[in-house]
């Protein structure tokens, strides 16, 4: 993927290509450090460990570059347990609830969270949102930047991009939609093509 266009732009635009070749990546650990990233850490294991679930499953913490991804289910359940925590946290606002006690634990420590698709939420430094790959693109002079994202609401992870004025932001639910609504906007006369 990462040949066929100009940039690409993974976890939320700390790992940076252009023209096919990797230009910079961000790491979450040189820039928070190691003891507040342990803390951050360990509060989330104990919180998730009181936590009385009809199912939990493995890997409740994903380290990525620029980022921790939290699913108090684990990211290792099926996708029946996908929809089945899906409907019990709409109820029960598990991860609103997570969230929250980690604003208040980590209040003033510089960190921003993010709900993220069905089971999880991001945690990442202040300024590492998506729009982070901006700052690249305001360096182009684009004259339109479009902005394709399922999360598009408040606290969700599209919404800074989304709603930021140097794009044009677009919700959308599926890959289909995506390709339906690029078609519309970029090839119109392609828009019903399958």
């Amino acid at each position: 993927v990462i040949e066929k266009f100009d940039y690409v732009f993974a976890e939320n635009g700390t790992v940076q290509y252009k023209n096919g070749q990797l230009v910079s990546k961000q790491a979450i650990q040189d820039h928070l450090g190691e003891e507040l990233l342990q803390d951050l850490i360990n509060f989330c294991l104990n919180y998730m460990a009181l936590l009385k679930l009809p199912k939990k499953r493995g890997t409740f913490i994903e380290f990525r570059n620029g980022m921790l991804n939290i699913s108090p289910i684990g990211r290792s359940c099926t996708p029946e347990e996908r929809i089945e925590f899906s409907e019990l946290d709409k109820k029960e606002r598990i991860r609103e609830k997570f969230v929250a006690a980690l604003q208040r634990e980590f209040a003033g420590k510089g960190l921003r969270f993010s709900r993220g698709g069905m089971i999880s939420f991001d945690v990442f430094p202040e300024g590492w949102d998506k729009r982070y790959c901006l700052n690249v693109l305001d360096d182009e002079r684009f004259e339109t930047i479009h902005f394709f994202g399922n999360e598009t609401t408040p606290g969700g992870n599209d919404y800074e991009i989304y709603d930021d004025p140097r794009t044009v932001g677009h919700s959308v639910q599926s890959p289909q939609e995506t390709v339906q609504r690029c078609r519309e906007i970029f090839f119109p006369e392609r828009a019903n093509e399958c």
